[in-house]
């Protein structure tokens, strides 16, 4: 499987509005490891889960096969940003306490990446790997407003949507994971939301650039004009339940 960058046209604003994970997750993760020594975080884009390991571990290994999405990263004192696929760390043997895969799982060569993770994961090491589907908009008129934007998903850049994309409709479901498996509890992104902060959202969409590169035409624009009278001035929670798979390494 060859490496295509779907965000290297969107990495400034996959930074700036992409929803950060529950703090909990990050918690329970830790919890659930014998040694903080190092995390790897594969696929980190532009470190929205690296930065919050950082509060658990020591040190955090952070790669990205996209050096776009690695240069709008976040710093922190104690990750390592490094360009490289997910089948190829630079981490030693037996090295990692913990390997995190953030709303990417479904780009990988997952038998490469798997052998990857077995690779360096120290004994009773963990993996843990999530995502996150169409969100729910919340509050008054929200049936409407849900109406609206998943017409925008489904309909108007749902042909632009690469094919990997139905893997986190079914919230991973489909995909092996050969580990033995934990019971997480359930996790959820939360966010409150203005309309100008949600469009700026959308607009870090893969599927949002290719319709704009195909067309010429921003379909953000007549969808906010859509949205303004129902959403209101003021924020609105936005809800992403998220999809978990954790286990540990094998013997």
């Amino acid at each position: 499987m060859s490496f295509t960058d779907h965000f290297a046209a969107v990495a400034d604003s996959y930074a700036a509005h992409r929803p950060t994970y529950p703090p909990e997750l990050f918690s329970w993760l830790a919890a659930q490891c014998r040694d903080h020594q190092l995390a790897w975080d594969c696929a980190t884009g532009t470190g929205q889960a690296a930065v919050t390991l950082a509060d658990h571990f020591q040190q955090v290994w952070a790669t990205d096969a996209s050096s776009s999405q690695l240069k709008a990263a976040t710093p922190c004192p104690n990750i390592t940003y490094h360009t490289a696929p997910a089948n190829a760390s630079g981490l030693p043997d037996c090295s990692a306490d913990l390997v995190t895969v953030a709303q990417a799982l479904h780009w990988f060569d997952l038998e490469r990446f798997y052998a990857e993770v077995q690779r360096v994961l120290k004994p009773d090491g963990l993996v843990a790997v999530w995502t996150y589907g169409v969100f729910r908009a919340e509050g008054t008129d929200g049936a409407a407003v849900q109406q609206l934007l998943d017409r925008f998903y489904h309909e108007t850049v749902g042909p632009c949507w690469p094919p990997e994309r139905r893997h986190v409709e079914d919230g991973y479901a489909n995909l092996v994971f050969p580990f033995a498996p934990l019971s997480p509890p359930a996790f959820a992104m939360a966010v409150d939301w203005t309309l100008q902060e949600l469009i700026g959202y959308l607009c870090s969409w893969s599927a949002v650039s290719r319709y704009q590169q195909q067309t010429g035409h921003d379909p953000t624009l007549p969808l906010a004009e859509q949205l303004a009278p129902r959403w209101g001035a003021l924020p609105r929670r936005v809800v992403w339940p998220l999809s978990l798979k954790v286990g540990r390494a094998l013997a």
